[in-house]
């Protein structure tokens, strides 16, 4: 036997977690994995791992996870040679749009698409050809507000402000559960022993969230909000820091400050109060401890996104953060500096430069909300969608009413996947394009590191061979891209592997060719854990991307849905609203096939407290059933006094149990899927985001 250690970034969550792994050459069975452990000697990681990591063994070993290119022929699947496959889809794809123009080809991409560098670098080499305005993605599902807000603020959606965690002394999280989701859109390892060092300098960590999550348990104070009312509570916030006089000059350039005093002027905490279902002297007194916190920060995630007026909440978290002195400060809200620099490298952005057919919802950097993509398919007239391409992505489970977005998909004439699985969405598919799994592919990290609480680098080289017939992901694009030109007599660019263009954002970037760092593939190949390149320092100011360069805190569309947001009438206190939760052994709806991830008591039941139950004659443990709008679902009920009453709680992506797919320890628990029940017709009428938490529901006995 011979054994390796090798040395890379766990891919699965946005944490990027260190590791050593060991594998073991076996005579006659070749290389198998033996460990997975952390990996101690990674500077920002530290050691720490969670249990999705230990699992990359076993989807690299998954006897469901797809191998080869598989067409469907019937109810039955066949493999097809990659040849052959890249023809058909040219073929198929080419004829459709001949028929019923380019934008009868619809796009999906999946959260994954971010954590595979070749997908990141490549899809556009096909995708791009299509020249379709039918582009859709789960970021209009989770997070589209963040990159809204940032582009009408600071002119680019990828200029976000991360929390300084490891040097603010109050941190104040809203709709955030970084210890079970790792940390999001904030690339934080190790997250626990980061909060808690906070309160080891005498700081204090806020949790404001309708569940007392696993975050808000070692916090310094939790506070219950109403689903859907943190935009209350952050204009109740706002209103006292001007109101009192707790503001501080910022050395930020900056416009429209003036005039957000005037128009929320109106929408103070005794005002608020009703709306979030926080106290008006809770509100003050919190907007009170921030303003006096020496470094503090304010950070909001996917909880604050998913709601009707999520652009208006992550402004108004921009906003707090700025006038209180605390953007661009150390301590305060930072920009990272990353090695391979996307903001650099990419334009702005653009929003509502166009609308989706039926709807009419704005498109934000070339993709439409994805609440539009079923009908879309379902409505008939000029410029249906006749053919969909998913890209590492599961929309029946993890998008709004994936029932109807399910019917969709059998009305299709062609549609490809290029996924692992054959999943709920996937089973619709033509074919099937699977890639080499994530250990049988070098990355890099060009998002989270952006998104990164220090500046931070490194190079994943591959840990077991390319098995023989297998294509990276990137391959797979170049495939499809060749034979699409060839069919349509378009000429194609050359292009090159993506460790050759990560090489080059290296050396061009901040850290490349002309600093002392000298970054290149060839740096980070002599660091095999990783290159610390030091911690956030305040950058904003130099790389503001707007017009003038100066931050825009006024910008004319959000202000004008603060008329959108007063009209909203005072929510019934009897109504029963659903959020979803995360847990750390799940990510969305793609990790439930691993033994050692689903074992253990079921974490998919409906959370409720317990005085809801009794109002509705329930008992802990039976079965339910919850309506919503657009559906209707079966589940157990658990009670929990961490709930906030008239809250209740179900985990997203799960559901599956439906027929045709093959992913078998995740069909033998399918659980219950909450996007049975979310509705494609509530978003945030400004962004078109997804409206995940708070939907009305009634929950009574099976």
């Amino acid at each position: 036997m011979t054994k390796t250690l090798h040395h890379r970034a766990c891919h699965l969550c946005e944490a990027i977690c260190g590791l050593t792994i060991e594998t073991t050459v076996l005579p006659d069975e070749g290389t198998r994995i033996t460990s997975i452990k952390g990996d101690s000697l990674d500077s920002f990681s530290r050691g720490h791992i969670c249990p999705k990591a230990v699992a990359l063994q076993d989807i690299q070993n998954d006897p469901d996870r797809l191998r080869q290119p598989m067409r469907r022929v019937g109810e039955q699947w066949q493999a097809i040679g990659w040849q052959e496959a890249f023809e058909l889809v040219a073929e198929r794809l080419a004829d459709i749009q001949q028929r019923h123009g380019q934008n009868a080809v619809a796009v999906y991409q999946g959260n994954p698409s971010v954590h595979n560098y070749g997908l990141m670098t490549h899809s556009n080499y096909f995708l791009g050809q299509l020249k379709t305005r039918n582009r859709f993605s789960a970021t209009s599902v989770d997070q589209l507000p963040h990159h809204l807000s940032s582009f009408l603020i600071y002119g680019h959606g990828l200029l976000l402000p991360i929390a300084d965690i490891d040097h603010t002394d109050f941190m104040l999280i809203l709709g955030g559960n970084p210890l079970a989701s790792n940390g999001s859109i904030m690339t934080v390892p190790d997250v626990e022993k980061r909060l808690k060092a906070i309160q080891g300098r005498g700081g204090k960590v806020v949790v404001v969230d309708p569940r007392r999550s696993e975050t808000a348990a070692i916090a310094d104070q939790h506070m219950f909000v109403r689903p859907g009312g943190d935009a209350a509570l952050l204009l109740g916030l706002l209103n006292t820091l001007f109101e009192e006089g707790l503001t501080r000059v910022t050395h930020l350039p900056v416009d429209g400050l003036d005039e957000v005093r005037q128009a929320i002027a109106g929408l103070h905490a005794e005002a608020m109060s009703p709306r979030c279902g926080v106290p008006a002297e809770q509100i003050r007194q919190l907007a009170r401890d921030f303003a006096a916190a020496d470094k503090a920060v304010c950070y909001g995630r996917m909880g604050i996104s998913t709601q009707a007026f999520g652009t208006l909440c992550h402004w108004l978290v921009q906003l707090i953060n700025l006038v209180t002195g605390n953007l661009d400060r150390v301590g305060g809200a930072l920009c990272t500096q990353p090695a391979v620099d996307l903001v650099a490298s990419t334009s702005g952005g653009h929003f509502n430069l166009w609308q989706s057919r039926v709807s009419g919802l704005p498109e934000y950097a070339g993709e439409l909300p994805v609440s539009a993509l079923a009908e879309e398919m379902l409505v008939e007239g000029e410029g249906q969608v006749r053919a969909l391409i998913t890209v590492a992505g599961n929309p029946v489970l993890s998008t709004p009413n994936g029932r109807r977005l399910d019917q969709a998909l059998d009305g299709l004439e062609f549609m490809l996947s290029i996924d692992l699985y054959i999943n709920e969405t996937t089973r619709h598919a033509d074919l099937i394009l699977p890639s080499t799994s994530a250990l049988e592919n070098d990355h890099y990290d060009t998002t989270f590191n952006t998104f990164a609480v220090r500046n931070v680098t490194r190079f994943n080289r591959a840990i077991l061979e390319k098995p023989e017939g297998a294509l990276h992901d990137w391959e797979i694009f170049v495939g499809l891209a060749k034979a699409f030109a060839a069919k349509t007599g378009r000429e194609l660019k050359a292009t090159m592997p993506p460790a050759q263009m990560i090489d080059y954002g290296l050396r061009s970037g901040l850290y490349g060719d002309a600093s002392d760092w000298k970054l290149s593939l060839e740096t980070l190949a002599n660091h095999p854990h990783g290159l610390d390149l030091g911690a956030l320092q305040p950058n904003l100011a130099s790389r503001l991307k707007t017009a003038n360069k100066r931050v825009q805190a006024a910008p004319e569309v959000i202000l004008a849905d603060l008329a959108r947001f007063a009209a909203v009438a005072l929510p019934d206190a009897d109504e029963l609203l659903l959020i979803g939760r995360r847990h750390v052994r799940s990510n969305n709806s793609w990790m439930h096939n691993y033994h050692r991830l689903v074992k253990g008591k079921p974490r998919h039941q409906l959370l409720m407290h317990p005085a809801d139950l009794a109002r509705r004659g329930l008992v802990n443990g039976q079965q339910v059933s919850v309506t919503s709008r657009v559906g209707v679902i079966e589940v157990e009920v658990v009670e929990s006094l961490d709930m906030m009453p008239g809250v209740v709680s179900l985990p997203h992506g799960w559901g599956h149990g439906r027929a045709g797919v093959r992913m078998g320890i995740a069909q033998s628990q399918p659980g219950a899927s909450a996007n049975d029940l979310t509705d494609e017709r509530s978003m945030d009428a400004l962004s078109g985001n997804a409206v995940l938490n708070g939907v009305p529901v009634q929950v009574a006995a099976a």
